[in-house]
């Protein structure tokens, strides 16, 4: 192990990261800087677009090149990452034709997940999302509510992100000190946008997300959560705030949306649909946030 690496290592176990995040301009991108910068870490940007300035590198990911080289270091940014977060990508079908998301999202993955690899940065958490998961459910699922087993791709977005994770099961295996975390996010509400759940006691409403969402700011706290936690291996956790975004009972919309689906004896009142059950249990993640 080269001097280099090993002093991230040791700064990995004792104390804050120098954590690049891939997307840092999106959404949850914008949220995860805020969080982990709050938490005490130190964060690189990586996006296309951003504010200009000593957290914020223009990366073109779909370039190897450029993606490796800014993972190994930037003048005046960073001399070496501690740590990855991955959520750059294309965020849904139907913002370019569907083979331009499937292209484009799975060659920025690949050039940033084995760029890590290359760059020797073992602790790398990723967005997955619930689009691997069956959305939108128009085949309703095995049982509910639906965990991490249940893996079904029904669009290009979608079969991108069982790609990545089939491929991430493999790397993580190339290096015996890799840490891999994929966050299978339902849909990511920012603090703004909560006027939707004026429709909550609607019964189409959320039905294709089977009546899941996430705050941002929770979204961001799984990200650190995942990092913190960080262990060799390959895990997958879904990310959605533990109670669903409707005023329905849960069991109600159950019997609804999937006649004859098993339901968990369990289930609470208005549990999510789209377990959350794991990463509670894993990771400690409870939801800050709440429409209610």
């Amino acid at each position: 192990m080269t001097d280099s690496v090993t002093s991230r290592a040791h700064r990995s176990a004792t104390g804050p990261l120098t954590i690049a995040v891939t997307g840092s301009s999106g959404k949850l991108g914008r949220a995860a800087v805020a969080d982990l910068r709050e938490a005490g870490h130190e964060v690189i940007g990586f996006d296309l677009h951003g504010t200009a300035g000593a957290g914020f590198t223009q990366v073109k990911l779909d370039d190897y090149g450029q993606t490796l080289d800014a993972l190994l270091g930037v003048t005046a940014r960073h001399a070496g990452i501690d740590a990855l977060v991955h959520l750059a990508a294309i965020p849904v079908n139907g913002l370019v034709p569907d083979a331009a998301t499937f292209h484009n999202n799975m060659a920025v993955s690949f050039n940033v997940l084995f760029g890590a690899h290359r760059a020797g940065i073992h602790r790398i958490v990723t967005a997955s999302s619930i689009t691997a998961a069956g959305f939108p459910y128009d085949v309703a699922p095995p049982a509910l509510p639906v965990d991490e087993s249940h893996t079904v791709a029904n669009n290009t977005y979608g079969l991108g992100k069982v790609l990545e994770e089939a491929m991430l099961g493999q790397l993580v295996d190339w290096s015996e000190a890799c840490s891999i975390t994929a966050l299978r996010f339902t849909n990511v509400v920012g603090a703004d946008e909560y006027g939707t759940f004026e429709r909550a006691a609607e019964t189409t409403y959320r039905r294709d997300l089977i009546g899941s969402w996430v705050d941002a700011r929770d979204g961001a706290l799984a990200i650190r959560l995942a990092l913190e936690a960080a262990r060799p291996g390959f895990t997958v956790y879904n990310v959605a705030a533990p109670e669903s975004g409707s005023s329905i009972p849960s069991r109600e919309l159950a019997a609804l949306w999937f006649p004859g689906t098993p339901v968990a004896d369990d289930l609470g009142e208005f549990e999510s649909l789209f377990s959350t059950r794991a990463i509670q249990r894993d990771l400690g993640f409870a939801a800050r946030h709440d429409w209610r």
